[in-house]
């Protein structure tokens, strides 16, 4: 069957290239959805050789791309009269799209790059320009910056010192102005600044982009980030001026909790380096930077701390301090800062921004005076306050999860390792002028409820909005189907995965906001099909680089102070998000720099895992973290993803051109399995204490022997149907446990455990009233958790159908894949679309009694080998005549009740005949 199914795909390669002949004169192809480094238009990126990528869009079937060309312009003019003179590729006989790197000449600092791309069809037509795309180089030497680090720390002067005491917090946060002339028409300018923990800059009165909590965390004492901003529109022809506000975040983490981020080697005052390149009409140019010509104070947030909350003295405003012309007679002369200490980078991951503003759905007064806002949603975020009343008023809002009996915020679960007195609660001091509008800057909350205290009059319920604050990645994926419990949990894993990446990916929003890998890994495949974050990942498996002992060892946590390294407490199934993450990078976005990237760290790690284990069995770090109800021991995991990481790297070492590498990691694989095998396997299909982990991961990993698989699917289904078709596994398993049911002939269980209504299961979740994915199946703990959130893959692979292609060698990306969906009772329609890095992949279907009706979309350049659930081939249709005869369809074979066909791009509809019973 395998042979048979590529030598069909060389065929049909043949067949759209030499008998489908179109008649037109220029190409129906055009080249969209131009992207440099994953994202659209970036500013400010420091990488050498950037990358190009975009999709081939056409009407016609079977469209292929068969060559390109690139140029690259140093101005939009020129890019429009086709003068590529930084880089013209000509024409390149090739069908990629993606990773292109740029070949032309050396970029400099503060470089502006124009592009743009055509493609030459399969039938050597040649496409139409596509839309300019632009990016920018941001600062690639240190000894350019031209500024120098400020802050300024000035003693409380005892006004609330009873909240001074209990937040720990040594001084009030800082604000910097400078006044500069512009006295030339202005061409360009550009404000380059790191202000940490984080900052806010404004140029004018006015607030510098929309971007919030900049930079992204990182271990400051090895890698800061800087942000670059276009502020060409808001400088004026005159006196101008820059005003910088910073807060504590994770650079200075005052606050006592389990994971010692106050201790961490970075810590120290917020401080800022920046600098505006003004370029100027007349070809000249002059830098604004940091310096001690510059003016400090301290600003109106009186107190920051990214678990604590934010306190704001609306009586300590200074109106106009960010405009020119203001009295700064008695601020200060900033202090010179040492560097923090960590290389400075730019800051390419998508930005933190407010995506959603929620109004409350109820208002309850549970004890007098005493108000509480239900969003009707759990969220990242926090909260906009609109209030009137008399100077020094104080509000205070309080934000949870749950409410206690009572009707109060119940913080119990979430402030749980949580030291300090003050958690997630901001403060706001009123100016007492008219309606006041407020919202924290520098921080950020995990809840859905607000309790108010303080208020001067009776709130209304728009008194409090609800803001969603997470990494503003692209959406890529929609799902929704028949089945309306299943389209709560598509949303629940939307808004957790969402609530979870702030710059990094987190295990919750509220208790710990800490970067668990194990937690990033499980929901990293999700996220390939609903989002579009390859940029955010880059960032973070850079940290996760940084957090890597010369050992090889890895933190629980990334990034960390120094907390969670403790021999391998965490293990091989937290420490394999290095592995999986670029793994998945690779299949599903074809990045194969990020695996050249982390190489050495592979066989870093894999060299430690391996001085840890006896016998190829690893016993170290955490097992099936949170588990129904029964305990999976963690070297049954441990070995599996010691297993994995190993395949991973051989994979990645014949990919990479290092052939012994990958012969060496070969074969260890193989003892590892042989290992696995003997140690674990008892017999019957039964694997360690037969557990449902203990039998699906094994399946799902791979160790299994394939004459054996059968029976462990035995030992697995007779282990959930004495459950009562429950699952029982904790978050390892989760991920393996539906997988290897639908792929092995039980997708039917598999849909009965998601939508079991009682404990434990999704479905009890959704049945309870969750919003968000929880932590653990009773839900005690944090319910904003994403780690169980690998279902959410589940439901593109396994019910839509849209899949990556393992047996074809061209299946990277997309470029050739599989549509495959499982029918089963109960399910009547999906509609569903992923707009993967080749463009838009559409699967809607419909059953009507015995008819199965399938919409499906297949992207120029692009191949399928799409499935068709049907009685028998001839019964199948497509688009009215008979499937094998439409144009861009070959008939491959029948097999389990699907005609199978390899089919061309294009926009197809399918209509077969089916068993009741399928």
């Amino acid at each position: 069957m395998k042979y048979k199914y590529l030598l069909l795909i060389v065929l049909f390669f043949a067949m759209c290239t030499n008998t489908i002949v179109y008649a037109v004169a220029d190409s129906s192809m055009s080249a969209e959805e131009l992207r440099c480094e994953y994202r659209v238009n970036p500013e400010g990126i420091d990488v050498m050789s950037p990358r190009l990528s975009w999709q081939v869009v056409s009407s016609q079937r079977c469209q292929m791309q068969t060559a390109y060309q690139i140029i690259v312009s140093s101005g939009i003019n020129d890019l429009d009269a086709c003068i590529g003179d930084l880089w013209d590729t000509g024409k390149v006989v090739s069908d990629n799209t993606l990773h292109i790197e740029y070949n032309g000449l050396s970029l400099s600092s503060y470089q502006q790059c124009w592009w743009k791309v055509r493609v030459w069809d399969k039938d050597g037509q040649v496409s139409a320009w596509s839309n300019a795309g632009y990016w920018s180089m941001g600062i690639l030497s240190e000894d350019e910056w031209k500024g120098q680090w400020l802050g300024y720390v000035q003693s409380y002067d005892g006004k609330d010192i009873d909240i001074k005491g209990s937040w720990r917090q040594q001084a009030p946060s800082p604000v910097f102005r400078k006044e500069f002339p512009v006295t030339k028409q202005v061409k360009r300018a550009s404000l380059y600044i790191c202000g940490l923990g984080y900052h806010e800059a404004y140029i004018n009165g006015l607030k510098v982009g929309d971007h919030t909590l900049d930079p992204a965390f990182t271990r400051y004492d090895y890698s800061c980030l800087y942000v670059t901003h276009d502020v060409t529109s808001q400088l004026i022809k005159g006196d101008n001026a820059i005003g910088v506000m910073l807060g504590n975040g994770w650079f200075n983490v005052f606050s006592d909790a389990a994971w010692d981020f106050n201790e961490a080697p970075w810590r120290g005052k917020p401080r800022m380096l920046a600098q505006i390149l003004i370029e100027y009409a007349d070809g000249t140019s002059e830098i604004i930077a940091s310096n001690n010509t510059w003016k400090a104070a301290t600003g109106p947030v009186f107190m920051d701390g990214i678990r604590q909350g934010e306190y704001y003295d609306a009586c300590r405003e200074m109106p106009g301090w960010t405009n020119s012309g203001f009295d700064d007679s008695g601020w200060h002369k900033p202090e010179i800062m040492t560097a923090p200490g960590g290389k400075l980078h730019a800051q390419m991951v998508a930005p933190v921004r407010v995506t959603k503003s929620i109004k409350p759905v109820t208002l309850t007064e549970p004890e007098s005076g005493v108000y509480v806002f239900d969003l009707g949603q759990n969220i990242a975020g926090r909260a906009q306050l609109k209030v009137s009343g008399p100077a020094g008023t104080k509000v205070q809002m309080r934000y949870s999860e749950v409410l206690d009996k009572s009707g109060r915020a119940d913080q119990t679960a979430i402030k749980k390792h949580n030291y300090d007195d003050v958690f997630q609660t901001d403060t706001y001091i009123l100016k007492g002028d008219g309606v006041e509008t407020w919202e924290p800057r520098f921080v950020y909350h995990g809840f859905r409820y607000i309790e108010v205290t303080g208020l001067p009059e009776c709130p209304a319920l728009d008194t409090v909005i609800g803001r969603f604050v997470h990494t503003d990645f692209a959406k890529t994926g929609q799902f929704n189907c028949s089945n309306e419990v299943i389209n709560k949990m598509q949303s629940c894993i939307l808004w957790a995965y969402c609530s979870n990446f702030v710059g990094y990916p987190t295990d919750c929003p509220q208790r710990e906001k800490n970067g668990w890998t194990g937690d990033a890994h499980l929901a990293a495949e999700q996220a390939m099909y609903n989002w579009a974050n390859g940029s955010g990942y880059t960032k973070w498996l850079l940290d996760m680089k940084e957090a890597q002992l010369d050992s090889g060892e890895f933190p629980g946590i990334v990034p960390s102070g120094g907390w969670g390294y403790n021999d391998g407490e965490h293990g091989p199934g937290w420490d394999s998000a290095y592995f999986i993450i670029p793994w998945f990078m690779y299949c599903y976005y074809g990045d194969i720099r990020i695996l050249e990237t982390h190489y050495e760290g592979f066989k870093r790690y894999l060299e430690y895992a391996g001085q840890k284990t006896k016998d190829n069995i690893a016993s170290f770090g955490l097992g099936d973290w949170v588990p129904a109800k029964t305990h999976t021991l963690n070297n049954v995991t441990s070995t599996a993803f010691y297993y994995m990481d190993t395949v991973i790297t051989a994979k990645a070492a014949k990919l990479l051109g290092y052939d012994s590498d990958a012969e060496k990691y070969t074969r260890k694989a193989e003892e590892i399995k042989q290992s696995y095998n003997d140690y674990f396997y008892k017999g019957q299909g039964i694997y360690a204490n037969g557990s449902q982990t203990a039998l699906s991961f094994p399946v799902y990993s791979g160790l299994v022997p394939v004459d054996r698989i059968q029976s462990v699917m035995d030992a697995l289904i007779c282990n959930i149907k004495s459950q009562e078709n429950h699952v029982d596994t904790g978050i390892l398993g989760a991920k393996a446990i539906y997988n290897v049911l639908s792929e092995n002939g039980y997708h039917n269980l598999a849909y009965k455990m998601v939508l079991n209504p009682t404990k434990p299961s999704y479905a009890d979740w959704i049945n309870q009233g969750c919003t968000t994915f929880w932590e653990s199946w009773d839900g005690t703990a944090s319910r904003n958790h994403i780690m169980f959130g690998d279902i959410g893959a589940w439901f593109y692979k396994n019910i839509a159908g849209i899949c990556l292609d393992p047996i074809s060698a061209d299946s990277i990306a997309f470029k050739q894949f599989i549509l495959r969906p499982r029918l089963t009772d109960g399910m009547t329609w999906t509609n569903a679309a992923y707009n993967s890095v080749r463009g838009k992949i559409v699967s809607n279907w419909v059953t009507e009694n015995t008819t199965f009706n399938w919409n499906i979309q297949i992207p120029a350049n692009t191949t399928a080998t799409v499935f068709v659930p049907s009685s028998d081939a001839e019964t199948v249709m497509e688009s009215g005549i008979s499937a094998g005869s439409a144009e861009g369809v070959s008939y491959v074979d029948y097999s389990n009740g699907y005609s199978i066909y390899l089919v061309g791009s294009g926009n197809y509809k399918f209509i077969s005949k089916i068993s009741l019973n399928q």
